[in-house]
């Protein structure tokens, strides 16, 4: 299947991409800090082609027509694997930090990965009618916002590892290399916050948008599911962090760290709650 083949390619790109980004810690050969860039642009290219390939085949089904094909664990893995991935490209266009692939790409290599681990394992790429539930507008965009938050919050986990990495550093004794090569302290904090603040937002958005969704399909906005509280529990992690950073000018390490466990929940709102929630277990193949 045309699909499954461009997305195991970009597969391999984001591997290798990942690689690159590894080696080039430890090296200041800035050519490994391009080819990283190239290869991850060129995954993008390949996986944005498997996405359109799977939109042609999704909508080959008369109720999927006009529908975005992400109603499956396969497509939502797929598209937030590109979101990542996405996101990291442009964050490294405007700032040029090539060193901070190595604490990001990996996370767009393992949904990627996941998602051809999960095609194996279903034997495909789960194309399949939408429920009625799921025939609506809002599966265009409700998913797919709340996705790019969490491709946002994944480029910000990997900035704060780099931050305590380099805060570590710098109280050594004995600092390494590493330290003189990745940015200040001031600098990652300031993109993890500016991160951070891009994608609360577009959470919050993501959850009104869910509700308005849940309204028009049961006739309630908020029911207490898993799922929904789940994500209702990140976006105060998120909003802690912001008020923080704000109100009280916290910054450093204490700040990433409430960040990361905002990041350890999203984790589990995507992956965890979803073999726990009935209404949004589709996912996993239980709605």
């Amino acid at each position: 299947m045309m699909e499954l083949l461009l997305m195991k390619t970009a597969t391999g790109l984001y591997a290798l991409a990942t690689a690159l980004a590894v080696k080039y810690l430890f090296n200041r050969d800035e050519r490994i800090s391009l080819w990283m860039l190239r290869l991850l642009v060129a995954g993008l290219v390949l996986q944005a082609a498997s996405f359109g390939v799977r939109l042609k085949d999704f909508w080959a089904i008369p109720e999927n027509r006009w529908f975005m094909p992400i109603n499956s664990f396969y497509g939502a893995l797929s598209f937030l694997a590109l979101a990542v991935a996405g996101v990291f490209a442009v964050v490294e266009g405007r700032n040029r930090l090539g060193i901070l692939g190595a604490f990001v790409i990996p996370w767009a290599l393992v949904c990627a990965a996941g998602a051809v681990g999960r095609a194996a394992t279903m034997g495909g790429t789960e194309i399949h009618g939408l429920s009625p539930a799921l025939q609506s507008y809002w599966i265009n965009i409700h998913p797919m916002v709340l996705m790019t938050s969490y491709a946002a919050f994944a480029n910000a986990f990997g900035v704060g590892a780099a931050l305590l990495i380099q805060e570590h550093q710098i109280k050594s004794r004995k600092p390494t290399e590493l330290c003189y090569r990745l940015p200040s302290i001031e600098e990652l904090d300031t993109l993890n916050y500016k991160i951070i603040a891009f994608g609360f937002p577009v959470l919050t958005v993501g959850i009104i948008m869910g509700g308005i969704w849940a309204y028009n399909a049961w006739g309630r906005f908020w029911g207490w599911d898993q799922k929904e509280t789940w994500a209702l529990i990140t976006a105060f992690f998120y909003a802690g962090f912001l008020h923080m950073r704000y109100v009280k000018g916290m910054r450093g390490r204490k700040a990433v760290y409430i960040s990361m466990l905002g990041f350890a929940s999203v984790v589990f709102t995507f992956i965890g709650v979803n073999y726990l929630s009935e209404l949004h277990g589709y996912l996993s193949g239980r709605g």
